[in-house]
Formats: C-alpha cells, structure tokens, sequence
C-alpha cells in the first residue's frame, strides 16, 4: 500500500500532497467515528484502509462553491 505513494501521479492528481493528506485525514477521522470502509479492510488500520480507498479512485476531494450572496451573510 506505502508502494503505491512513491508514484506521484495520485498526488498531483489530488492537486498535491497537502490535499491528499488532508483527504486521507478526513477519511481516518470518519473510519474511527464507525463510517464502513469502501473497500475490504483485510486486517488493515483505519489508515491504510483510507490511503487505499484514495489511492483506488473511491474517495475524490471536491471543493463547495459558495455563491457571493452566500458569503455577506
């Protein structure tokens, strides 16, 4: 699994690696509050269970857009 981050292809696909990092925190933190895993845990932390399921296309970053009447309130 720790393999497939020496390529950086998903990083830069992500944007870089502080948003992938930022997307694999979020996704621990809601594997540990009981959220089911999107691929087979097989023994894996809650971690590597969220590094994969980035690493395999299951869990995407996408940003809200806040329209500008959104943003005065």
């Amino acid at each position: 699994m720790i393999e497939a981050l020496k390529d950086d292809r998903v990083v830069n696909e992500l944007g870089g690696r502080f948003k992938f990092t930022a997307l694999v925190q979020h996704r621990v933190r809601e594997l540990m509050d009981g959220a089911r895993p999107l691929i087979d845990r097989q023994g894996r932390t809650d971690f590597e269970v969220a590094v994969a399921e980035v690493v395999e296309g299951k869990i995407r970053y996408e940003l809200e857009v806040v329209e500008k009447d959104e943003q005065e309130n």
